[in-house]
């Protein structure tokens, strides 16, 4: 069995399968699952060839990157590569879908190219409760955090996403917002979109404010077209908001459009908040109020827990980075009734 028979197996070319096992971004992701299908179905093992026997010694620290919109892991990623190669690792990216379970790849990956290393930018720790445990080599979960989970071999550095977006619904309501809509991400308290979620309502619960999820949260993916739509939506179906907390910068930027495409001013008729701190948010009119989240320090602290990981630490390390409230243009003090949408 050899890579002639992966792709007669699947229907697809010799070059679509080296593509998908090399883990090259260049790829569909029906060509992806249907090749690592027939891998996992014939058992192939890639390494029983000379090439990859020549490359053992020189093992990859593979990274896997969920969601190749994602503005965030775009700056964390070239950090991590710059470090790593500074350490003399070698890594390879690998791009996920973002909804795709990234331990399910990871895996397959491990059998298939037998990496020295695990960098997951992003993930489930549902997804890691389910299926970790197949994973042998040191791993480090960045954005999101292990604890809880119990694995020896997996660390994780992150931002404390509950106490930030209760920072952030403060913010806007020593601004006067009492009508908060939320943009972005999904409730499950496992994704960090869901833990700024339940941030933002245990803040307005202590100020007496009961969150409707029906009529004021809208969630969507964090991207900037998705941030578009679901600022449409909810407009539209809570006419009284005067302020909107987006999840993501990302999703900040798509909603600051859709409210201009409306006829709708920022800050003066709807404010809006984002999170994450992404550099094009300084640049935005007006300049986008937001959650820095330290790029530079998720990604130094991450690549420190992997390598002393592979020095042979067995302690996992579970690390949150600090944030900061960036108070920039996007939210005003509320002193009038907001603008309806007719």
């Amino acid at each position: 069995m050899d890579i002639r028979d992966i792709a007669r197996l699947s229907g697809y070319s010799l070059g679509t399968v080296s593509r998908v096992l090399n883990g090259h971004p260049n790829v569909s992701e029906r060509a992806r699952e249907r090749v690592l299908a027939v891998v996992e179905e014939v058992g192939y093992e890639p390494n029983s060839n000379a090439r990859y026997l020549k490359m053992q010694s020189h093992l990859s620290v593979a990274i896997f990157v969920k969601g190749s919109r994602n503005m965030l892991f775009a700056d964390i990623l070239e950090r991590v590569q710059a470090l790593l190669r500074e350490a003399g690792e070698q890594p390879d990216v690998v791009y996920l879908g973002e909804d795709d379970n990234e331990v399910v790849h990871a895996v397959r990956y491990e059998r298939l190219r037998h990496p020295k290393g695990i960098v997951f930018l992003g993930g489930d720790p549902a997804y890691f409760k389910a299926g970790f445990q197949r994973i042998e080599v040191p791993a480090v979960l960045v954005t999101n955090t292990a604890a809880g989970l119990g694995f020896k071999n997996l660390s994780s550095v992150s931002t404390n996403d509950v106490a930030a977006a209760r920072d952030v619904i403060e913010h806007l309501y020593a601004r006067g917002h009492r009508r908060i809509g939320i943009i972005g991400g999904e409730r499950s308290l496992s994704q960090v979109g869901g833990r700024r979620l339940h941030g933002a309502e245990e803040a307005l619960r202590a100020h007496g404010i009961e969150f409707d999820y029906e009529r004021d949260f809208e969630p969507c993916h964090f991207a900037m077209e998705d941030g578009y739509d679901a600022a449409v939506r909810l407009i539209m179906r809570s006419r009284d908001l005067t302020a909107i907390f987006a999840l993501g910068d990302a999703i900040a930027i798509g909603a600051m459009r859709a409210v201009f495409d409306m006829g709708l001013r920022i800050p003066d008729d709807i404010s809006i908040a984002g999170y994450d701190g992404l550099s094009a948010g300084q640049f935005c009119v007006p300049r986008l109020t937001t959650i820095r989240q330290d790029t530079r320090q998720l990604a130094s602290r991450s690549v420190d827990a992997l390598l002393a990981a592979l020095g042979g630490e067995e302690q996992p390390v579970r690390e949150m980075v600090p944030y900061q409230l960036l108070n920039r243009e996007s939210v005003c003090t509320r002193e009038r009734e907001p603008v309806r949408v007719a």
